[in-house]
């Protein structure tokens, strides 16, 4: 490239954009941030604010500093792409206006290496001024084409690029810079400036997968640092190099098509990227098929466009049933698939040939056989297999029963067993044998889904089923059941009521007459006979009775048969007793208060009759004639059909408690009456009516025998009270003779002594073993008061060294503690021997009970007083018969 010049034309200073068109050559492929271009304003007064737009917003985004950015990635057309560029000052909203004609670069065709080590020069355009004029000379910028660079350079590093020069620097020392993302900007570093030569190089490798291209701003400044150029921008494409191989999304992938699918149906797509320039021979992708397995029906089921990825189907033939999936291997080539420079690489597709309905079920036979028991319900009798080719478990194998012909009634139907896709043909109605023996259906099966079009094959398959019906022995049953009569009541004990009989429904089988038997008779008033079920009474039937329930009684017997195995039936048998007057009334309540003066002194009485009408009221009341005192005292009014009022004739009656027949009369026919008493209680009234002298009629109104009752109960209270009092103080007593009789002081119960031997205590006390501790001192032997050593004790010698517990021990160390002791014991020469009996330490003076060490003693029995043995209980019975009888 040829070094860069710049001409010039006299303009005046005008604020606004320097030209109206500005034109600019950028890479094809635009990133979105990437800075395109600078454009300039100029402006008379340096104070003013500018905002910059862009007409084409969602593409182009203009910066505070004048830098055109994309705003997304895309590529640009071989047409130049133009944009209107406005400034507006903030203040005054004045605005301007320029093109923006954007061109793509020429496709690159590489430079020899001679050619890329020839340095091209970057000239800043310059500024005149003419003396002291404020109109100024300015060039017009020229478009610096782009800079382009391959990728993945070897150097040697740094390489140099271009030389930026100014033409001042004749005149001037100038100092030259770049500034942009490369060089001060993050990545910085990549490319550097010689400030003094303005040599631009680059330090490393580049990476177009990761920048596509750099945009620098190159700077020229004098050696105060006053700007002497204006920025020019420099654009750095880096050119793509195939550095990489295509890559699959999915190392295995996964498709699918239905069995029976035409040639050119669409199967799946298959994509590989490439991280190089797609635009580029580098980055355009190729596709193709390397294998297919398995080869069947042919080795090309399918193909692949090369450029799409899409897999299709070219060969007629699927079968699932044959070939249920293919493996195809498929290869990406970038270079446009060119096979000596492409790079490649591969991916799986697995194909799953899909099931459709292309074979119907089929049945294994013609005819299908089975039997039920009649009356027998939700029973498989049946079942109906069937073959079919398809996918199991899925609609297209899935089997559908229905029954054609031979079941008119609707006592069978066929469910299907989701595991095995059997028929079963099920009862869902009962079914008698005396009635249909044998049934022979039509049955039809067919897939859940119809067939697929273009199928030869029927859509269903039917077969014949013969069905036996198996006689069992049935139930006898009532007719009718239940069975209802009517009859009155107080009917006599062995009446002959109704004849109750059933009917046997097997008809075909030899059995005998059926026997009759009682199951249900709540009052126990029937029987019936076994033989002919004629039923009888065996008591008074009452409609009273509290079995009957809304005059209804409600009896069950049974029927039985003797068949194999014996049935049996039952029948309700229904009584509707009739009403008799068979019930006197009564008088209810039974007793009353009222006062013993004439007012007021009202008795409301009610007449119960358990009879119905019309054997009940309404009734007749009356007092009856004797005792005479009754009407002398007493009258009763009838004032409704089942109530009267009694109350006082007299004046004053004395306060007590008195008995008032009243007669009662019913509306039967014939009537029935009785005399009802009623207890009526007459007291002291206050002004209110009230008793006044309730306690003292309570009082007398109590009987003799209950209390006597209430006394006899006190009196056994205390007598069970006297005899627990006895009965412990007696088991005090037995518990005190049971005791030895020692001096409180050398009681061992309060005082744990040591034993040198087995020790000592007595056998039926219990001690808590816890409590076991070693006394701290013991009273020797020296000190002992003269007179009270025993005879059977041993002389005194010196002691073996026995151990000695600690004052507070364990309760585990016991057992540790006695063996010691049995050691000791075993090896003290003062001990007697084994086959002797041992002596015992001092337990303590003034013991009235003695020592027993010595009762075998020939030397000291003659000493010794053993008729206080007699006086221990029978406990020491025994040994009183020994030593307590003198001299035998």
């Amino acid at each position: 490239q040829a070094p860069i010049k710049a001409t010039c034309e006299d303009l005046t200073c005008k604020t606004g954009f320097p030209e109206d068109v500005h034109s600019a050559v950028v890479s094809r492929s635009v990133h979105g941030g990437q800075p395109l271009l600078n454009v300039r304003f100029q402006s008379c007064d340096g104070n003013k604010k500018i905002h910059f737009g862009s007409s084409e917003p969602e593409d182009f985004r203009v910066g505070e500093d004048g830098v055109v950015y994309a705003e997304r990635s895309f590529q640009l057309s071989a047409e130049p792409t133009e944009f209107v560029v406005s400034a507006q000052d903030k203040e005054t909203q004045e605005e301007w206006q320029m093109r923006v004609k954007l061109t793509p670069e020429p496709a690159f065709t590489g430079t020899s290496e001679k050619d890329q080590k020839k340095i091209e020069d970057i000239i800043f355009p310059w500024q005149h001024y003419k003396h002291s004029s404020p109109l100024k000379r300015q060039k017009r910028d020229w478009v610096i084409p782009p800079i382009n660079l391959p990728e993945n350079s070897r150097g040697p590093f740094p390489q140099e690029l271009v030389r930026i020069r100014s033409d001042r620097d004749k005149s001037l020392s100038l100092r030259y810079s770049v500034t942009g993302p490369g060089a001060d900007q993050p990545p910085t570093g990549i490319f550097i400036i010689n400030p003094i030569s303005g040599q631009l190089s680059v330090t490393k490798p580049l990476d177009r997968e990761q920048i596509a291209s750099f945009h620098l701003r190159a700077h020229a400044v004098d050696v105060n640092g006053n700007q002497v150029e204006n920025p020019i921008d420099i654009v750095i494409n880096v050119i793509d190099m195939n550095d990489n191989r295509p890559e699959f999304l999915h190392q295995v992938w996964n498709g699918t098509v239905p069995e029976g699918s035409k040639p050119g149906t669409y199967v799946m797509t298959v994509t590989a990227i490439d991280a190089d320039d797609p635009n580029a021979q580098n980055g355009m992708l190729r596709y193709r098929i390397l294998s297919q397995a398995p080869s069947s029906p042919s080795p090309n089921m399918f193909t692949i466009n090369n450029e799409t990825g899409d897999i299709i189907t070219v060969a007629a033939g699927l079968d699932r049933e044959k070939v249920q999936q293919y493996t195809l291997i498929i290869q990406a080539t970038d270079m446009e698939g060119n096979p000596t420079y492409g790079l490649s690489n591969t991916a799986t597709a697995v194909i799953t040939v899909t099931d459709v309905n292309d074979n119907p079920p089929e049945f294994t036979a013609m005819t299908f056989y089975g039997e039920v028991p009649e009356n027998r319900v939700d029973v498989i009798v049946a079942n109906l297999t069937v073959t079919d080719k398809d996918q199991p478990h899925t609609p297209a194998w899935n089997a559908m029963y229905r029954m054609t012909g031979g079941d008119s009634t609707g006592r069978f139907t066929i469910l299907t067993d989701p595991n095995s896709n059997d028929g079963l043909v099920t009862v869902v109605k009962p079914i008698d044998f005396e009635t249909n023996r044998i049934f022979v259906l039509t049955v039809a099966a067919e897939n859940q889904v119809p067939l697929a079009k273009g199928i030869q094959h029927p859509p269903q398959s039917t077969a014949t089923v013969s069905i036996t019906v198996i006689d069992v022995n049935e139930s006898p049953y009532f007719v009718p059941n239940p069975k209802l009569i009517r009859q009155e009541e107080g009917l006599l004990a062995g009446s002959m009521l109704t004849t109750f009989t059933a009917q046997d429904p097997d008809r075909y089988m030899q059995q005998t007459s059926l026997r009759y038997s009682k199951l249900s008779d709540p009052a126990n008033w029937l029987k019936i006979d076994p033989v002919n079920g004629q039923i009888t009474t065996t008591a008074v039937l009452d409609r009273e009775s509290i079995y009957v329930q809304n005059n209804m009684y409600n009896a069950t017997f049974l029927a039985s048969d003797n068949g194999i195995p014996p049935m049996s039936g039952t029948g309700t048998l229904q009584i509707h007793l009739l009403d008799i007057n068979d019930n006197a009334p009564q008088v209810n309540p039974k007793e009353a208060t009222t006062c013993e003066t004439l007012q007021p002194n009202a008795i409301n009485i009610t007449a119960v009759d358990p009879d119905i009408d019309p054997n009940a009221g309404p009734f007749a009341f009356e007092l009856p004639d004797t005792p005479a005192s009754i009407k002398r005292n007493w009258t009763i009014v009838r004032i409704s059909g089942d109530h009267a009022q009694l109350s006082l004739r007299i004046r004053f009656l004395e306060a007590g408690i008195y008995d008032v027949p009243i007669v009662i009369t019913d509306s039967g026919n014939p009537h029935a009456s009785s005399t009802s008493v009623l207890k009526v209680k007459v007291c002291q009234c206050d002004i209110n009516g009230d008793c006044t002298d309730v306690d003292r009629i309570v009082g007398a109104g109590l009987g003799t025998g209950a209390i006597i009752a209430i006394l006899l109960c006190i009196i056994i209270l205390l007598i069970l009270v006297l005899m627990f009092v006895v009965w412990m103080k007696r088991r005090d007593k037995e518990r005190q003779a049971k005791q030895l009789l020692i001096d409180p002081e050398d009681d061992v119960r309060d005082n744990i002594l040591k034993y040198d031997e087995e020790g000592g205590g007595e056998e039926d006390q219990d001690y808590d073993l816890s409590q076991l501790q070693q006394p701290d001192t013991v009273e020797p032997d020296a000190i002992k008061p003269v007179g009270i050593r025993r005879l059977d004790e041993r002389p005194i010698h010196a002691e073996p060294q026995y151990p000695v517990r600690s004052a507070a021990p364990h309760p585990g160390d016991i057992g540790d503690f006695i063996n010691e002791g049995l050691k000791a014991a075993d090896n003290d020469p003062t001990a007697p021997p084994y086959d002797s009996l041992l002596v015992f330490d001092y337990e303590g003076s003034g013991s009235t009970a003695g020592s027993l060490s010595s009762l075998n003693s020939s030397s000291s029995g003659g000493e010794q007083d053993y008729d206080y043995l007699n006086d221990w209980g029978p406990r020491f019975k025994k040994l009183a018969d020994m030593y307590g009888g003198g001299d035998d």
